[in-house]
């Protein structure tokens, strides 16, 4: 007995003394007088994450978490949210258990808590750094006042393969722009000075460790095998930038990387995470992952699955119960060091005293400030804009856009009137109810007797039984708008396609229509590339929309009416058909590449031409930019000097707009073969109409590094190409020397 009350004064006192002191001062100090108090079992708890009953997003879901939770033996909950509801969680931890240590609170806020952003895909397509970075910091903010303190984001998987559902969670397919976006998302989950202390600010995770974005067939959840140079150069980039950028947690992803998955992968988790990146903050797997280590072969069953786990780093397992029903008997076994398990302890504890959770729990759990933040006249201006900033113009001719305000246009389509889609996969706790379709959206801009609508047919199944309705709204108007795509759940987590074509019957539509000899204004709404072939030669114009968020249809119809002037590039290539997958603008060149002059042995298609539909970094504006020759400020390049190449970029056009100018290089000799083009800048500029800007980038060896014949990472000199332009394909070239 006298024991015990040794113990609790203990526990207040360490607490107490917390309180007096400075959150960021000696933290390991602090972290080990609370590890000296605990039991195996409230060590191992801490190490537990369970999913709450209040949101499902995977299979299982254990019951008696709460009870857990009073033990001390479940020490993180994810899928709760609101103020209420984590008030009466987090009571629990620290009112009832014997340790008192607060609750970590996850969620996965992917593009937005309430306020719902475009998806991933669709926010990387505005190269807008400063508009990304914002979009982070309001799903922050009313992540942090509906209690929660953590988002599983971002994702920084890479990937080239728009079969696989979750490009849309990410960046794209180039490991430049994308390392450049995880940072952003970082600094605005986490503030752009990493105080997690902050109320408003929530703890980032760096996700999936490592390349989940490229599973073999473009299936979710696949093997992926790849060299280890083309897992450094092309697929790491991001996940290093955004742990640079100051992210304390990582998720683990659910594919196998040379043949180990990466719950168990030792090299991933241990030697290249923190030996070589230096990352101290905690991993946690995805959901299950460690029980899916059975099924992966290379573990007989779960008591092993966990000793893989935590031998190659994991610190703590998302809801598997694997940690919780093995771990403890495997240290009396002797089989795991407790040393493993204290050192896994000490990193989440040390990143709750970051978030200041230790000073007071309830700092996330202002039901006052939830009420101000959620849906905030500044968030939803917030996403209004990036909507806008996202939507890429693949195609206008004659100008067909913009259209005219008061001329009556038929909008067309079952996405048109549908609030759900506008929010797209992972829409956290977004509310359609909330919402306006684009529709809606239409007819408050144009006035409502100057939008007709006919649903003409559904976005999948094969019911043509509203095409004639389709037609005769729109022999009625003198343009037409059809609004297709896919459904918001076709997207994102296991939504793998075989076929990315447009689905159901809504290309056969958009061929009727044509009939009528009247312009037709496609809006598309999509998480990944499609192929879009058939529908290019249909319509005047197309607007890739992505799933645009809360303010979506707000800000399609700007774009549709002149408002604001399209400036959207796209992030992942567009194929011309399927047969081209994977196809990404940095490819090599072959032996036998496509411009040399025999006409049948070279690398090609005897059915299909090599390029594209869409290149990387496509996108139109309602005006025209000219780029003069590029001038270099010299025309080699010492191993510690600088080169600046310079553009001037001119509006041609009677509109103002906006231009992404992008800057690639190209090796030409490499002790291992180059990329054909790699981006090494950008800068998004405004230019009135006839305004010319001139745009310099600063190229220095340390960009021209790579991975080389021995594995070294460093420059080698030689000839390279440089490129400037609009997109990957349409550029200036010059060349030079690194000495």
């Amino acid at each position: 007995m006298k024991k015990n009350l040794l113990i609790l004064i203990s526990i207040v006192l360490i607490f107490s003394s917390f309180k007096k002191s400075n959150v960021d001062e000696q933290p390991d100090q602090r972290v080990d007088s609370v590890l000296r108090l605990m039991t195996i079992d409230e060590k191992i708890g801490q190490l537990v994450l369970y999913s709450s009953s209040w949101d499902i997003t995977g299979s299982t879901i254990k019951e008696d978490y709460i009870d857990d939770i009073r033990k001390g033996k479940c020490g993180n909950i994810f899928n709760a949210h609101t103020v209420a509801f984590v008030s009466k969680l987090q009571k629990i931890a620290v009112e009832e258990s014997r340790m008192k240590i607060p609750l970590l609170f996850g969620y996965d806020v992917i593009h937005g808590h309430k306020t719902i952003f475009p998806i991933s895909l669709g926010e990387s397509a505005s190269w807008d750094m400063e508009a990304i970075e914002k979009g982070a910091r309001v799903a922050a903010i009313e992540s942090a006042a509906s209690g929660l303190n953590w988002t599983f984001a971002p994702m920084c998987d890479i990937s080239v393969e728009p079969r696989w559902g979750r490009v849309s969670e990410g960046a794209g397919e180039d490991p430049f722009l994308g390392s450049k976006i995880a940072e952003a998302r970082v600094r605005g989950f986490q503030g752009t000075n990493n105080n997690l202390s902050d109320s408003l600010t929530i703890l980032a995770c760096v996700k999936h460790f490592a390349a989940y974005g490229a599973p073999q067939a473009g299936r979710d959840y696949n093997t992926v095998d790849m060299s280890k140079r083309v897992f450094l150069e092309t697929y790491l980039p991001p996940y290093k930038a955004a742990i640079h950028a100051g992210a304390m947690s990582i998720m683990t992803s659910f594919n196998e990387l040379d043949g180990v998955p990466s719950t168990g992968n030792k090299y991933l988790l241990t030697d290249l995470l923190r030996n070589e990146l230096g990352f101290t903050g905690f991993v946690v797997t995805d959901y299950t992952s460690i029980n899916e280590m059975v099924n992966h072969g290379v573990v007989a069953n779960e008591d092993e699955a966990g000793l893989l786990a935590i031998k190659a780093g994991v610190d703590m397992d998302m809801q598997g119960e694997v940690y919780s029903k093995y771990l403890k008997k495997q240290v009396e076994n002797g089989l795991v060091d407790v040393k493993l398990i204290d050192d896994a302890v000490r990193r989440v504890l040390r990143v709750k005293f970051m978030l200041g959770l230790f000073d007071d729990p309830y700092k996330y759990c202002n039901p006052t400030r939830e009420k101000r933040l959620i849906y905030a006249p500044e968030h939803l201006n917030a996403a209004l804009d990036v909507a806008k900033k996202s939507i890429v113009l693949l195609k206008n001719e004659n100008q067909v856009l913009p259209l005219r305000k008061g001329e009556k246009i038929a909008v067309i389509g079952e996405l048109a009137d549908s609030k759900r889609d506008l929010l797209g996969s992972w829409k956290a706790a977004g509310d359609w109810k909330f919402m306006k379709s684009i529709l809606d959206e239409l007819k408050e801009y144009n006035g409502a007797q100057n939008v007709i609508y006919a649903e003409g047919c559904k976005k999948m199944g094969e019911d043509r039984s509203g095409f004639s309705k389709a037609m005769a709204t729109a022999r009625k108007a003198s343009k037409i708008v059809l609004v297709i795509g896919e459904d918001a759940e076709w997207s994102g987590e296991a939504a793998s396609r075989t076929n990315i074509n447009i689905p159901g019957v809504q290309t056969e539509l958009l061929k009727q229509l044509k009939t009528l000899n009247k312009p037709i204004i496609l809006v598309l709404m999509n998480g990944r590339p499609l192929v879009l072939s058939k529908e290019n030669e249909l319509a005047d114009a197309m607007l890739e929309s992505w799933f645009p968020g809360t303010m979506g249809g707000k800000a399609i119809t700007e774009v549709l009416f002149g408002e604001y002037n399209p400036s959207g590039k796209l992030t992942m290539t567009f194929p011309l058909n399927l047969g081209q997958v994977p196809i990404y603008y940095y490819a090599k060149n072959t032996g036998r590449p496509i411009y040399i002059e025999n006409p049948k042995y070279k690398s090609r298609y005897i059915d299909s031409p090599n390029d594209p539909l869409f290149p990387f970094g496509y996108g139109l504006s309602y005006t025209t930019f000219k780029y003069s020759e590029i001038k270099l400020s010299s025309n080699e390049l010492t191993d510690k000097g600088e080169l600046k190449a310079s553009v001037t970029v001119k509006n041609t056009g009677t509109y103002d707009g906006e231009e992404v100018v992008q800057c690639y290089v190209r090796d030409l000799v490499g002790s291992v073969t180059r990329p054909v083009k790699e981006l090494k800048g950008f800068e998004k500029i405004a230019l009135k109409a006839g305004e010319s800007k001139t745009v310099t980038f600063t190229i220095t060896p340390e960009m021209l590094a790579f991975h080389r014949l021995d594995m070294s990472y460093g420059t080698e000199p030689g000839d390279y190409k440089l490129f400037i332009g609009g997109n990957s394909r349409d550029v200036q070239e010059a060349n030079f020397k690194l000495k």
